[in-house]
Formats: structure tokens, C-alpha cells, sequence
């Protein structure tokens, strides 16, 4: 049995209900990475844009809006047992963004958990090695929500 442990923050400007399924997505971002999934923790912060924006100068020298940032807590290899780190999305930026890219809001709130997650635990998409590992992770945990395919071959698909 897995005992997700996610704890949920929604800033008090933002007007919005995240989807009740948030740790099936984390569960299959750790499963398709091979990770121990008896015990997740970690916290999902759903903010402003400003908020993300300051979060994203502040942190990685960056001085515009992102869709999520992610911020862990340990090395890989990483250590389910104790917290994951943070996760911070902006959430008119995401609705948005969904909207443009004709997908269901909790889908695209779904695939973003589950790349933050990614990076929480060690993966990045920094050269295209690692990009492409982290994409295939992405797709594998998309597959077995049920979901749609975040990297189509035709990006036009998006």
C-alpha cells in the first residue's frame, strides 16, 4: 500500500480546486523511475504568477513567469521515506497554457506534477540525453494514467 503524503497549498489569491488524483500522478512518476513508491512526501504549493515569477528569479536567475518549478530536498539517489522536496505551479499561467494547448486542466496539472516530480527526484532535461530520458519517464507515467501523450512525435498533436 502506498501512503502518499502530499501536502497541498493554494495561495489565498488563487480561486481554484487541484484535481483530487495529485498522488496517482506522483506514484507513477516514481514507479516509471524505478523509485520505491511504499512511502512519498513531498508539498504542492499552486500559486500566482508574480509569485512563480519572483520564485523563478530568486532561484534560478530567471526573471520571468514558468509554467512549475520544482525544488528537492535530497541527492539521488533519493530516499522515499523522508520528503521529496517542493512543487510550485502557477496556476493562470497552467489554465492558460491548457487552453492554448486544447487540454483537459487537470490532465495538463497531472503531466506537470508528474515532470516536477521527475525532477524532485534527480532527473533533469538539461542536454538531450537526459531530456530524452526524462521525456520517455514522462510518457510511461501519462501511459498508465490513461492519459494523453505530453511529447507526440507530430507536435502538432498538442
Amino acid at each position: 500500500m502506498t501512503l502518499a503524503m502530499i501536502d497541498i497549498v493554494i495561495d489565498e489569491d488563487i480561486a481554484f480546486e487541484p484535481p483530487a488524483d495529485m498522488d496517482k500522478a506522483v506514484r507513477v512518476a516514481c514507479e516509471s523511475a524505478g523509485v520505491d513508491t511504499e512511502q512519498i512526501d513531498l508539498c504542492v504549493r499552486f500559486t500566482s504568477d508574480q509569485s512563480i515569477q519572483s520564485m523563478n528569479k530568486q532561484w534560478r536567475g530567471k526573471d520571468k513567469v514558468t509554467d512549475v518549478l520544482s525544488f528537492p530536498m535530497q541527492e539521488p539517489p533519493c530516499d522515499t521515506s523522508e520528503s521529496l522536496g517542493d512543487i510550485a505551479l502557477a496556476v493562470p499561467f497552467i489554465l492558460l497554457e491548457a487552453a492554448r494547448l486544447k487540454l483537459p486542466e487537470a490532465d495538463h496539472i497531472r503531466h506537470l506534477i508528474i515532470h516536477a516530480t521527475l525532477h524532485l527526484l534527480g532527473f533533469d532535461h538539461i542536454d538531450d540525453d537526459d531530456a530524452q530520458k526524462m521525456q520517455n519517464l514522462e510518457q510511461q507515467a501519462m501511459h498508465n494514467l490513461g492519459l494523453y501523450d505530453p511529447y507526440p512525435m507530430d507536435a502538432e498533436q498538442l
